[in-house]
């Protein structure tokens, strides 16, 4: 019996990732990091800043995510995601430019809660990038 299921990446200017051969995803969802398998029960959430990491046979992709949706039905996931990029891809010095300005906008006094916690989490998820 396959231990596989469908996974669909939708960013506002394409589809990013698809594959039906998937194992494992994990993502980072507001409750935490959020591990789905085949058969899970359905859920919907939202995404914080954060790494997607989707596992299929012998490779693992991973993906980094300022915001987003995901949903888990009928064996299928799908994310929603108004940022994203591939982090075999990525640059230093756009990791460095999307920390900094993360790290300016942390010191604006009229920050509410929610806006302070997920800047913090884009921090935390950024220099983790930078530093692998």
């Amino acid at each position: 019996m396959s231990e596989e299921f469908k996974v669909e990446i939708v960013n506002p200017e394409k589809s990013f990732f698809s594959s039906e051969n998937v194992t494992e995803v994990i993502v980072p969802a507001f409750e935490g990091e959020m591990g789905i398998l085949k058969d899970h029960i359905s859920i919907i959430s939202f995404l914080k800043p954060g790494i997607i990491k989707i596992f299929s046979k012998n490779v693992e992709e991973k993906f980094y995510v300022d915001d987003g949706i995901v949903e888990f039905k009928d064996n299928n996931l799908s994310v929603l995601t108004s940022s994203i990029f591939n982090l075999k891809d990525f640059d230093k010095s756009v990791i460095d430019k999307n920390l900094s300005d993360a790290e300016k906008s942390l010191e604006n006094p009229d920050l509410d809660d929610q806006k302070k916690f997920l800047i913090e989490q884009k921090i935390e998820s950024l220099r983790s990038i930078s530093t692998s």
